[in-house]
């Protein structure tokens, strides 16, 4: 077993624009056939035509079961499995709400993206995943329990992404028979769309994605981190 090679699929969720862009960009520098899954192909379309490399847009809500199984289809028929996954969709950094106060129908669907949409993705790509294959959840601070402490803002995003994390130890337990690397990882505050204008440059949440892609095959399963260090539960 050992860590994707360079020609192996690689499938980014979420990436027309931000750190899923970003990943995909790396990923095509690197030589690896890429997905770049967008709910909007034509934005994804858009953002793909600025890689160089080898990138495939494919139309993906992962709150539509239809959507991931139409994603699965396509990466058997055309691909001989996949080596890297990295579940980067997500919405509803909802820093206007209180957990008492919030709109539940925000909450579910954060719920529906963040948490359950990273959840059909792997279900959907299992069979297809390599021995040795690389999944990266790209989770948040915000659902860690240590991390946030009393702060009481973005609740739906908070919880599903703290889901997200216990997904991520459920999974690695599941797929390490295979080699499969599950992890989280927190790429920190980065200026995005989501994240705001302040945060630290885009280059660097994506070195702490691809961190836990970069793995040795006897690497660590089951973990969140943020730049290669251990972020509390």
């Amino acid at each position: 077993m050992t860590a994707p090679t360079q020609r192996e699929l690689a499938v980014v969720t979420g990436a027309n624009r931000g750190l899923g862009l970003g990943v995909v960009r790396r990923l095509a520098e690197r030589g690896h056939p890429v997905v770049l899954g967008a709910r909007d192909a034509e934005k994804g379309a858009r953002a793909a035509a600025h890689i160089d490399g080898d990138v495939v847009v494919r139309e993906l809500d992962v709150s539509r079961q239809e959507s991931v199984d139409d994603l699965a289809a396509w990466v058997r028929e055309h691909h001989d499995g996949l080596g890297i996954l990295v579940n980067n969709a997500a919405v509803h950094y909802d820093t206007w709400q209180t957990a008492i106060g919030a709109d539940l129908a925000v909450a579910e669907e954060a719920l529906s993206v963040n948490t359950l949409g990273a959840w059909r993705t792997t279900v959907a790509l299992g069979d297809q995943l390599r021995s040795g294959a690389r999944v990266v959840m790209v989770s948040s601070g915000s659902g860690s329990f240590g991390e946030t402490g009393g702060a009481g803002g973005t609740p739906a995003y908070a919880v599903s992404k703290a889901a997200l994390d216990m997904l991520t130890v459920k999974l690695s337990t599941d797929l390490r028979r295979r080699g499969v690397l599950v992890n989280a990882v927190c790429p920190g505050w980065v200026a995005t769309d989501m994240g705001g204008a302040g945060g630290r440059p885009l280059d660097e949440g994506v070195d702490s994605i691809l961190w836990a892609v970069d793995l040795p095959p006897d690497g660590p399963t089951g973990t969140f981190t943020r730049d290669g260090r251990e972020v509390p539960w």
